[in-house]
């Protein structure tokens, strides 16, 4: 296997020193290093490291594939994937079931979309709720499926959220808004800008923070085979 195939060779013009990290929401090993530090060794250093990212990788959330009997909590909802011959494609939530029939082998791809739009829709109005409160506008809201954020706010008014919130407990979801929506008032972390999430938000987030920090990477593994 090539280095390349081994980890992700990442030039920073500010590292200090070389170091090897791991992407516990994709599994990716990332060595990180220095401008003007030499390559050929720094590959070197990173592959005697092997057995160290096979502990981390061994460490990693499990992979959850969207299949019959996969249990979702979706907006604080507990539905478990129902799955039964026939031709209906649509997918709906039934009592404690999200409940489809169709091509089994496009299960996947019409419970990922489902799922998309249940979080948009929810987004938009949790969004909206907490523009009104803070007195700003929002361009538009739109979801994706970033590895590094779960929300960004741009200059323009947009503001853009992982989908995968919709997995999130609702706290942890709202307070993710609450910050979002702050961004319109406050391009920046400083402490008027965390008043405000807390005022919006209308109590302490950190507790919505510190979730994503210790269960946010499982959310990325929703979905996904390998």
């Amino acid at each position: 296997m090539s280095a390349a195939a081994e980890f992700e060779i990442v030039r920073h013009p500010t590292a200090r020193r070389i170091r090897l990290t791991l992407d516990p929401a994709s599994g990716r090993a990332r060595l990180i290093v220095p401008k003007r530090a030499a390559l050929k060794s720094a590959v070197a250093w990173a592959q005697g490291k092997a057995e160290w990212i096979a502990e981390q990788r061994a460490r990693l959330p499990q992979p959850r594939p969207f299949a019959p009997g996969l249990v979702l909590t979706v907006a604080d909802t507990v539905l478990t994937i129902d799955w039964q011959p026939g031709s209906r494609r649509r997918v709906e939530a039934v009592g404690e079931t999200l409940s489809l029939s169709g091509p089994i082998e496009t299960l996947p791809r019409r419970v990922e979309t489902w799922l998309k739009r249940q979080a948009l829709e929810l987004l938009t109005e949790e969004t909206a709720y907490y523009a009104a409160r803070a007195g700003v506008t929002v361009a538009r809201v739109a979801t994706g499926d970033p590895r590094g954020r779960w929300g960004s706010c741009a200059h323009d008014g947009a503001i853009r959220y992982s989908w995968r919130l919709i997995l999130a407990p609702g706290f942890v979801r709202r307070a993710t808004v609450a910050h979002e929506v702050a961004h319109r008032v406050h391009m920046n972390h400083a402490p008027a800008f965390h008043a405000l999430v807390a005022q919006l938000y209308g109590e302490d987030p950190t507790p919505a923070r510190a979730w994503l920090r210790e269960h946010g990477a499982a959310l990325h593994w929703v979905g996904r085979s390998s």
